[in-house]
Order: C-alpha cells, then sequence, then structure tokens
C-alpha cells in the first residue's frame, strides 16, 4: 500500500469552538440505548475458541491427526456462545453486536502449512457452504443463538468468505478447474495480481471474473444426494437465478449460498473476507442480494423484527488506513470499494495510532469521521478500530501489559469499536509452544478472569453502548484543572441527541472541568465510571478520577 495521504499528528488540529454550537443537555438516556452502527461496540470470537457448551458435538468430524499447537478443534460451538449470551456477559461488556467467524461446513481433512498440521477450526476452509460445521453444533442452533441475542438487544456480525474454498486434502474432493483457479500465487504488484491469482499455495480461488454458465461440480451432487437433499438445493437454485436474472456463473452460486445465511437467520450483517482479492462488480451483486435475502427473513418473520436498520457490511480490506480516506491504494489505481455498497472497512492503522497519546489520538480521529462523510457520496463510509485480532501478528499490547489503556484508548476512541475475544480479561497472546497466528486463538480461559480488567471494560463497554456520542459523536476539548485530556461529544441524528463528557489520563482523585458549554440547563451530572453523582455549581463539576478516566452524563 502506498504511504497514506496523512499522518495522523497533522490531524492534531484544534476543533474550532464554533463547531460546539448551541447544543443543550439531553435527559437521562432510556434504558433502551440508541443504536447506530457508527458508534457499535462489536464482540469478535472465534466459534472453536469461546466456550463449549456441548461436548457431544466435539467427535462428530474425524479429524484424529496430531497437530501442531493449538491447530486442531477445540470444542466452542454455538451452544457456549448462546449460554454467555443468556448468562449476560456480553450485555455487561457493554457490546451490542457479536462478530462471529465462518459457520460454514469446513474440509474434513487438514494440511501442514509450515507451522503445524492445521484443520479448519477457525471455520475460513470451506467444503459446503450450504451446510453448517457439525462441530459448531446444527443450523437451528445457529438460529436459536440469534434470536438470543436480539432478545438481549444485541446484534449478530456473521462472517463470510467467498472468493475461495478450502485447501485440497486427501479427505475432501477437488473442485474442479471451470470453478477454481489454483495459480498464479498473489504478488501484489497491482490490482491486477491482487485479484486474478489464489492468496496462498494449495487455496482454490473461486474464478469469480468468470462470466462462464457453469453446472453444479460433480463431488456436491454426490453429498447432496448422500444427505437427501439434492432435490432441495436444486429448487432452491432455480428459483434464485429465475428471480434475480443472474447467470449461473461460479460467483453467482456462492452469492446465492452465502446470503441464504440471511434469508433463513436473520443475522444483522456480514463481515466480509478478502475484499480486495474480489472484483468491485462482484461485490456490489453480492451486497445487493444479501439486502434481498435479509428483506426476504424480515418479511416472513416479522415477529422476530428486532429493528428496521438495514443490512450492514463490514469489509476486511487487508491494509486498510481510515485516515488515508475512502479508497484503497493498490500500486496502479485507487479503488473505493464503499461505492460497491461497503458500510465500513476494519481500520489497520488504530493499534499503530493507539502508540500516540489520548489528545492525539482522539482529537485526530474525531477528524478522521469527520473526513470520510464526503458531500457528494450518499453512501457515508465509517470504520472499525481494533487493539489485538485473529490474524494481526503485532497487536497494540503484544504482551498484556497495559490492558487498561488498551480498553480506553479502543472504547473512548471515535469511530467503531471492535473487542476481540479476550482483550477484556488480558487473554495472552503469546503461548508456550505455538507458532504464528496460532499464539493469537487460545481458548477463552473462564477459570482465569482479571476482574480488574474486566471491570474497567464493561464501565467503558456499557457508557459508549448506552451514548452513541462516545463512537460517532463531533468532538470539543474543554479546560480542566491539572493534566490529564477531557473532551465534549455531541451527538444530534434521527432525533436522538446525546451528550458527554469524557476525561482520561488523569491523577487518580478530584478533578474540576468546566461544563457550561456542554450542560447548560442540567443542575447534575453521573460520573458513570464511578457511579457517583456531582453537582454543576456555577458551570464547573468536581468529581472523582479512577484509572484516568471520568465518563460524565446526565
Amino acid at each position: 500500500m502506498k504511504k497514506i495521504v496523512a499522518v495522523l499528528s497533522i490531524l492534531l488540529v484544534s476543533i474550532s469552538c464554533n463547531k460546539l454550537g448551541s447544543h443543550e443537555g439531553t435527559d437521562q438516556m432510556d434504558v433502551d440505548a440508541p443504536f447506530d452502527w457508527d458508534a457499535a461496540n462489536v464482540y469478535f470470537l472465534l466459534t472453536d475458541r469461546f466456550h463449549n457448551g456441548d461436548p457431544s458435538n466435539d467427535g462428530l468430524v474425524a479429524r484424529d491427526q496430531s497437530t501442531g499447537k493449538l491447530r486442531g478443534f477445540e470444542g466452542g460451538d454455538f451452544a457456549g456462545i448462546s449460554q454467555k449470551i443468556r448468562e449476560g456477559y456480553f450485555t455487561d461488556l457493554g457490546v451490542n453486536a457479536i462478530w462471529l467467524t465462518p459457520i460454514f461446513e469446513q474440509v474434513h481433512g487438514g494440511v501442514d502449512e509450515g507451522t503445524g498440521f492445521t484443520y479448519a477450526y477457525h471455520g475460513y476452509w470451506a467444503k459446503d457452504w450450504t451446510a453448517v460445521e457439525p462441530s459448531y453444533g446444527t443450523l437451528e442452533e445457529f438460529k436459536e443463538l440469534v434470536q438470543l441475542a436480539h432478545n438481549k438487544d444485541i446484534r449478530i456480525l456473521l462472517d463470510v468468505v467467498i472468493n475461495h474454498t478450502g485447501p485440497v486434502t486427501d479427505q475432501d474432493p477437488k473442485w474442479p478447474a471451470s470453478w477454481v483457479r489454483t495459480e498464479p500465487t498473489c504478488t501484489y504488484q497491482d490490482q491486477e495480481t491482487a485479484v486474478s491469482c489464489t492468496l496462498t499455495n494449495n487455496l482454490p480461488d473461486i474464478r469469480t471474473d468468470s462470466d462462464q454458465e457453469v453446472d453444479l461440480p460433480a463431488h456436491l451432487v454426490e453429498k447432496w444426494k448422500e444427505e437427501g437433499r439434492y432435490e432441495q438445493e436444486v429448487a432452491e437454485l432455480d428459483a434464485f437465478f429465475e428471480k434475480s436474472g443472474l447467470p449461473r456463473t461460479p460467483a453467482n452460486y456462492v452469492i446465492k449460498w452465502v446470503t441464504d445465511y440471511a434469508r433463513e437467520t436473520g443475522v444483522d450483517g456480514y463481515r466480509v473476507d478478502t475484499v480486495k482479492h474480489v472484483e468491485e462488480d462482484v461485490w456490489t451483486t453480492f451486497i445487493e442480494q444479501s439486502k434481498i435475502a435479509y428483506q426476504d427473513w424480515k418479511t416472513q418473520n416479522p415477529d422476530a423484527v428486532m429493528h428496521q436498520d438495514d443490512f450492514f457490511i463490514l469489509g476486511e480490506l487487508y491494509g486498510y488506513y481510515a485516515e488515508g480516506g475512502r479508497g484503497y491504494y493498490f500500486n496502479d489505481q485507487v479503488v473505493d470499494y464503499f461505492d460497491s455498497g461497503f458500510d465500513s472497512m476494519i481500520n489497520f492503522g488504530f493499534k499503530q495510532h493507539a502508540q500516540s497519546s489520548y489528545k492525539t489520538l482522539f482529537a485526530g480521529y474525531s477528524m478522521i469521521r469527520d473526513s470520510l462523510q464526503v458531500e457528494d457520496k450518499d453512501d457515508p463510509a465509517t470504520f472499525m478500530n481494533y487493539i489485538s485480532s485473529h490474524d494481526d501478528g503485532q497487536p497494540f499490547d503484544p504482551q498484556r501489559q497495559r490492558p487498561i489503556e488498551s480498553g480506553t484508548k479502543l472504547l473512548l476512541t471515535p469511530g467503531q469499536s471492535q473487542l476481540y475475544y479476550g482483550d477484556e480479561i488480558a487473554r495472552p497472546l503469546e503461548i508456550d509452544g505455538a507458532v504464528g497466528d496460532a499464539n493469537l486463538r487460545s481458548m477463552m480461559d473462564w477459570t482465569q478472569i482479571d476482574t480488574t480488567t474486566l471491570e474497567h471494560w464493561q464501565r467503558l463497554g456499557k457508557f459508549r453502548r448506552d451514548h452513541p456520542a462516545v463512537g460517532a459523536g463531533d468532538a470539543f476539548e474543554l479546560d480542566h484543572d491539572g493534566p490529564g485530556y477531557v473532551s465534549a461529544r455531541f451527538y444530534d441524528k434521527n432525533d436522538i441527541k446525546d451528550d458527554v463528557v469524557i476525561g482520561v489520563d488523569l491523577p487518580d482523585g478530584p478533578v474540576t472541568i468546566n461544563v457550561s458549554k456542554v450542560f447548560k440547563k442540567q443542575q447534575h451530572l453521573f460520573n458513570y465510571y464511578t457511579g457517583e453523582q456531582v453537582d454543576i455549581i456555577k458551570g464547573t463539576v468536581t468529581t472523582t478520577a479512577s484509572n484516568g478516566v471520568i465518563l460524565l452524563a446526565p
């Protein structure tokens, strides 16, 4: 990727006082907090590594070969996630969306990637897009998971992959050449060498560029007949192609199979893998069909609909930096994938920018957020920040030495926030005996909870969930006594107004802040971090900072 347009330090410009306007203080927020994807607090987990709620499904597929450390199935499943939803774990964290890895049936065999023999525990090696991985549970269990989350006002983002299958193994048949390419390997010299290629050796790439109609692969026909669902699958395909008018190309088959999960389960959006490896027109079709499928589910399940939001599409455009604007920089051109219908992109720059001061980070990201709202575009662009993930070998705090700072910076920075499972309890990211990305994917250990860290993340997360101004509000620095950084955030959208004051990097103990430009009618505020009520006296409040934080709102 070319050097991004501007570095964060350039964005540290004082935000003009007249941006404040004449905002009035708001009343106490309702218990049911307003939801805005621009301010979402998303929890990302690997289904296999989160919680084993049903040991009976652990051995349904025979995957018995010895693997490298943390490179086999560990037992996590839909039942485990559902259990934690029921217990209120996500609610207590202030999470209002859960993103979980792909649930398609995975290749049964494994491969040696040079880091140890590996099975498809992660969900990114599809064998059959129309079936659910048995080790995770059943489609009905997944539907129950979605409904349980909705009952808690939590949305579900399902991770999806459309550009490659699983690797060729001794236990899994090959896809025909009319469906996949097996060479060349991507070299990333330009857009062409990032799209018309395979991500890595032995990872067949779907011919998304093909306009040739193809028949179903023989191995899928045989599999579906053995499972007694061939006629049903063919009838659904016929209906889809007749209704959509799309040709029966490899890409459009996969689009049908993947979008069915929105049609059948009511998930609220997709996190889309490997965006740069697929042509823009294919993404446009995929997103259009996803929205149609979601509307079909709403029409068929009116009593289960929890909101009227559009279907949400989050992209993984590897190497995308939000500070660079809407476009992604290939060596030969700039591509704006938001024009294809994406709502948000994962921001790969945040973990680096989080090393800067709070003032630089918060002020800079407020301006980044504003810069993506281009006047001549009717598709606003947003971004999702993270400090660690399943495949980023350079997280913000690899040894988990700064879990309090990690939470404060991630959860209070403008934009969407993505918690990676275990961030909130300082789950280790370096594991003895593990190699490569396996270090990032240890089993969530529910017996080893860092409660001090967890409580910090819970307080910040709930404040973020209940106050969309945190992630999606305009910002203004406020005066206060002593060191640290204090700012107001103002949110006014869809008849919802929300004003808050956030203080960070403060000395623990009393701090006095002038809030007269924010709260003009209130007599009292709450510090939602400490739980104390404070009085506004002549436009100022004196409250208590703890872990360097204050969170003020009516």
